[in-house]
């Protein structure tokens, strides 16, 4: 997912202009790099599955995070472990679930319907009527997205929203981590239990399904590109743009899935599908605009 910590303070908006368009920048960028990086993992899915693809990429997660924040773990307290712990296994299963269901019904739709975990965080927490529209809109794109069809895949439309509730309570864990831990010592030390977690399954999938050369690059570069490039240009970003601004912009990023599936894994959606996609981004976007 995009930014790991989650614990930077945002630009004010006070900032020039200039400064404000290289964090579009960064942040077009950050977005483009994740979808890339899914739509690579993709690639390798046939040959490694789910479990292998998403091993190397949590090992690749685990060495940018252990290397950025440097955790101090002998000093943490039983206070601290419990969030990480929690975090760790989130970690460990979204990323599974969220590739498992880009196996089965794309790249496009499994990460729009993952995007209904942030969304249901920031609406849970909020009385406006405008968010209430927007819960609809959400839950009327969901019945679009899983409308019967002869070619209804409803294991990858639940698998997608299963990730989709892990990532609402990476989000709430992450607030915990975030309060309890300075700096990325959190977020670090989670993803190296959740590496150190695949180590067993993921040497054993890759021992029995002996990897290709190719499918091993594609799994590496989709940790780089999906973990290490947006943690990176997210972190950067967040200096040159306000937080909220930050949150709506990422609403695009199912858009960018969509896009992405279709040029590189030539997936391509219907118009109804369109719709529900736009319907969650614009939803998304309007629960994290400011508050008047």
């Amino acid at each position: 997912m995009a930014l790991e910590a989650g614990t930077e303070t945002a630009a004010p908006a006070s900032r020039p202009s200039s400064t404000r368009w290289s964090g579009m920048a960064l942040m077009v960028g950050s977005g483009l790099s994740n979808q890339v990086g899914a739509s690579v993992a993709a690639l390798a899915l046939p040959v490694l599955g789910p479990v292998g693809v998403v091993a190397v990429r949590q090992w690749v997660a685990a060495a940018v995070l252990l290397s950025a924040g440097r955790p101090r773990l002998r000093s943490f307290s039983a206070a601290q472990w419990r969030p990480v712990l929690g975090l760790a296994v989130v970690f460990a299963t979204m990323n599974l679930t969220l590739y498992a269901a880009i196996g089965r019904i794309g790249l496009g739709l499994a990460v729009t319907l993952e995007f209904l975990g942030p969304l249901a965080v920031a609406l849970a927490s909020s009385r406006r009527r405008t968010d209430l529209v927007c819960a609809l809109a959400a839950a009327a794109a969901v019945a679009i997205l899983a409308r019967p069809q002869p070619s209804t895949d409803y294991l990858g439309i639940g698998l997608a929203l299963v990730a989709a509730v892990c990532w609402g309570c990476y989000v709430l864990l992450n607030r915990t981590v975030g309060e309890r831990l300075p700096g990325l010592q959190g977020s670090a030390a989670a993803a190296a239990v959740s590496g150190v977690l695949y180590l067993p399954v993921g040497v054993a999938v890759l021992w029995l399904h002996r990897p290709t050369a190719g499918a091993l690059l594609c799994a590496f570069a989709a940790g780089v590109l999906s973990s290490a490039v947006p943690f990176l240009a997210d972190l950067l970003a967040l200096r040159r743009v306000p937080a909220h601004f930050f949150g709506i912009f990422m609403s695009v990023n199912p858009v960018f899935a969509a896009l992405i599936g279709m040029v590189v894994l030539d997936q391509r959606l219907d118009a109804a599908s369109w719709l529900a996609i736009a319907m969650i981004v614009t939803a998304n976007a309007a629960a994290v605009a400011p508050r008047r």
